[in-house]
Parts: structure tokens; C-alpha cells; sequence
């Protein structure tokens, strides 16, 4: 007997919380042999924690965590793996544009010895800016980060208890989940999947949390931005001192005056803003230092319900 977990993060998903357990309850729980899901509310303002509490009330399986604030998703995701017991733990979003049943062909996979297992987007129905974008970024992770990130990305997977212990020594704060998922290694297996689009309810993934995921994914597994900056500063200087040369033989053979105040201040204000953009990088690593260093938790769980009959 093995027993599945289903850690589901919550923010501001009371209205899909009962349809997403009836639709799991329908199509795969019973198909399970053993099972627990496990709802983390990440600091919702709204009454998601009472639907989730309602919902434990007819499933004893049902375990409630909140968060004493917001964390973030994968900081919820990270308390659910550390809440659950079962002998493997797969995520899933509460917006219902993923298919329960795509949680029946990762355990699948995990049964015939896979200890990740990654659920690839073959196909989403979103918005073109929407494909544009998220396809910008799974391009820019592979070309910089990891080669092996698939094309759709994979924001859902499947790890076994071995795989959860190793996600929790690494305690990771301000990284992507996700490439900590892909980074571990392990016997891993990928399954495809159609992502709908969202009809009920509203996104709260907002341009600022995309945002901090692009630096987080960069700065967290890549020196890829130092190494530009590098380049950058090595460029300049050459141009810098072809310029300089040229100036002065062209002083010297021709009689030009050296002149041009406004280009100067060109030059001057360009190069000044390629400093600044290279503080603000260091920056951003020294930021992330400072924050692991403080040895501040990712999460902290205020409460943890389970409906024990």
C-alpha cells in the first residue's frame, strides 16, 4: 500500500476549492489506494480557510494548514511537503486548469520506480501575451539556468519521500521551486498535459511575481548576470580606448580640435547607467546572502487541522 499526498496552495480560492475536491473525489480518489490532501492557505483574505475546514468536515484524509502571512506559492508548497506522510507528494493548483486525472498518470509513473516526475505543458489555452511570455522565460531558463527545462515548463510534479527530505534540507528562500525540483537530480520521468484556461475565479499571479520568479530563477541558479556585466565592462573599455587613440591620432595628423561637450555627457551618462545596473545586480546577490544568512524560515505555519473521526 502507498500512500499519495496532494498538496494543493491556496490564496484567495474559496470559489474553486469545493469544485476542485469534487472533481477529484469523482474522478480519482477512490481510484487511490491511499491518500491525504493536504490545503495550505497562504494568508488569503478571504474566507478560503473556512471552505477548506468545510471540506475536511466530509473527508477525514483533508489536512488544513495556514500560514501565519502570505509566503508566497512555493513557500506553501514547501509547508505542504512538510506537513504531508505520504509516501510520495504531488502538487496541484487550485485554479482547476489542470485535469485531476493528471494526478493518477504521475503516480503512475512514481509506481514504476521514477522518483520525480514532472507535468510538461504541451498545449495551454491562454491568452497569446500569456504564451508569449511564460515561452520568453522557459527560453531564457534553458539557455542560461538549466538546458533540460522543457519547453512548456513544468509548475506541477510528483516527488517521492526521498526527493521531499533532500527539497526540505535545502531551505531555500528568494529561488524557483521548480529548478530546486529539476536541480536535485534523482530517476526522473516527465508526462504531458493539456493546460485550460482559467474560468473561474481571478489570477492573483501578478506582473511584480513573475517579476522576482525571473530574478529569482537568475540569481539563484546562474552567475549568467555577472557574466554580462563582465563582458559589458570589458567591451567599454576597449571601445573606450580605441576612441582614445583615435582622437588623439586624428589630434596629431590632422589638427582636429578635440570638441563635442554634449557627446561627451553622452558617453558619460551611459556609462554611469552601466554602473548603476551592476550595483543593482551585485546588489541583488548581496540581498539574497543577507536573507540566508538571517536564517529566517521560508514559511511559518501558524495552525494545522485534521478532521480525526
Amino acid at each position: 500500500m502507498s500512500k499519495l499526498s496532494i498538496v494543493v496552495p491556496v490564496y484567495y480560492n474559496s470559489d474553486t476549492l469545493e469544485m476542485l475536491y469534487d472533481d477529484m473525489k469523482e474522478k480519482i480518489l477512490h481510484k487511490l489506494p491511499e491518500y491525504e490532501i493536504v490545503f495550505v492557505d497562504d494568508g488569503s483574505g478571504d474566507n478560503s480557510w473556512e471552505v477548506m475546514n468545510k471540506i475536511a468536515e466530509k473527508d477525514e484524509n483533508v489536512v488544513c494548514t495556514r500560514l501565519s502571512r502570505n509566503f508566497g506559492e512555493h513557500a506553501a508548497i514547501l509547508a505542504g511537503l512538510s506537513v504531508c506522510t505520504g509516501d510520495c507528494a504531488v502538487t496541484k493548483q487550485a485554479d482547476l486548469q489542470e485535469d485531476s486525472t493528471l494526478i493518477l498518470e504521475l503516480f503512475e509513473k512514481w509506481k514504476e520506480g521514477y522518483k520525480v516526475v514532472l507535468a510538461i505543458r504541451a498545449e495551454r489555452d491562454e491568452g497569446a501575451m500569456k504564451k508569449f511570455f511564460a515561452g520568453m522565460y522557459y527560453w531564457l531558463v534553458r539557455k542560461t539556468i538549466n538546458k533540460d527545462m522543457p519547453q512548456g515548463g513544468c509548475d506541477c510534479y510528483l516527488l517521492d519521500r526521498q526527493a521531499i527530505e533532500v527539497i526540505e534540507m535545502l531551505d531555500e528562500k528568494n529561488s524557483s521551486l521548480t529548478l530546486q525540483v529539476m536541480w536535485i537530480g534523482f530517476k526522473s520521468a516527465k508526462v504531458y498535459f493539456h493546460r485550460k484556461d482559467r474560468t473561474v475565479g481571478k489570477s492573483r499571479w501578478t506582473f511584480a511575481k513573475k517579476f522576482k520568479l525571473v530574478m529569482d530563477s537568475m540569481m539563484s541558479f546562474s552567475y549568467f548576470p555577472i557574466r554580462v556585466m563582465s563582458m559589458c565592462g570589458v567591451l567599454f573599455a576597449i571601445l573606450a580606448f580605441i576612441g582614445i587613440i583615435g582622437a588623439i591620432y586624428e589630434k596629431l595628423t590632422v589638427g582636429t580640435p578635440i570638441m563635442g561637450y554634449a557627446s561627451l555627457m553622452c558617453v558619460i551618462l551611459f556609462a554611469s547607467g552601466i554602473i548603476m545596473l551592476t550595483l543593482g545586480i551585485l546588489g541583488e546577490y548581496i540581498w539574497r546572502v543577507l536573507e540566508e544568512s538571517r536564517k529566517r524560515p521560508p514559511f511559518i505555519i501558524d495552525e494545522v487541522r485534521k478532521n480525526d473521526k
